[in-house]
């Protein structure tokens, strides 16, 4: 999946916090990191939805030591990135002298190669609604996408988008996530339907929960995840990018 749109925080695991400052957004005048000398990093923006994902994995996992953040300016890309990751997209990890892209398959990439609370289920049914949902993932943001651009009330393809990701939040009763249990799925999810709550809000005027009490619930339990909540950007500065980004 590509990129098109702070103080210190804490991290959360499930048995200690850690501080970790951010480093600045690289711009294009900056050197490149050494390649392939044995460290880990993950190139990314801050304001990219994609790139959060693998942003919040690392941080459930544990993994600030381990995972080192390469923060880029993507209205002010380094040239350099292009022959580290020729698709020249965000986010891409940089581990065992190889490039991994698309964050579906990094998030993946993430929870299987590294220690860490695991974010995959055991549980087959639950395995094949997860496949269904990062299938529907691509389809779920076009048709909110769409939404935002369209003139007048929001489309009917948008509701619809929505009221399925609702309902498919109800399938398990053991928790109030996608598979009742925090999993990649919820991650998948959650950048979009943040930035969408907002974009929403501030562009069509549109409360993208209301009558949606299961997507409520589940905005409202992912900020009391820590790994989650220090990736969140300001509200305003996003909704300023996507209104430059649509011409509004």
């Amino acid at each position: 999946m590509r990129h098109s749109a702070m103080s210190s925080l804490f991290f959360f695991c499930e048995c200690s916090f850690e501080m970790e400052t951010l480093p600045p957004t690289l711009p294009s005048a900056c050197e490149q990191p050494l390649l392939y000398d044995g460290t880990t990093r993950l190139y990314m923006s801050y304001v990219c939805p994609y790139a959060q994902r693998a942003w919040i994995t690392r941080n459930y996992k544990g993994l600030q030591e381990e995972i080192k953040l390469v923060p880029m300016d993507m209205a002010d890309k380094p040239a350099w990135y292009k022959k580290v990751y020729p698709k020249n997209e965000v986010p891409a990890l940089e581990h065992n002298k190889k490039i991994i892209g698309e964050s579906l398959d990094l998030i993946r990439y993430i929870d299987i190669n590294f220690d860490g609370p695991k974010l995959i289920t055991n549980d087959p049914q639950k395995q094949r609604f997860a496949e269904e949902l990062l299938g529907y993932s691509d389809a779920f943001n076009r048709a909110m996408l769409e939404g935002l651009r369209s003139k007048g009330p929001v489309i009917a393809e948008a509701v619809a988008a929505l009221d399925k990701i609702d309902s498919s939040l109800s399938k398990f009763d053991d928790g109030p996530f996608f598979l009742g249990q925090f999993s990649l799925v919820d991650i998948a999810y959650v950048p979009f339907i943040n930035g969408f709550q907002i974009f929403f809000a501030g562009i069509k005027n549109y409360e993208i929960t209301k009558g949606r009490v299961h997507i409520q619930k589940f905005i409202e339990e992912l900020n009391k995840i820590d790994a989650y909540t220090q990736t969140k950007q300001d509200p305003e500065v996003l909704l300023a990018l996507t209104k430059k980004k649509f011409g509004i």
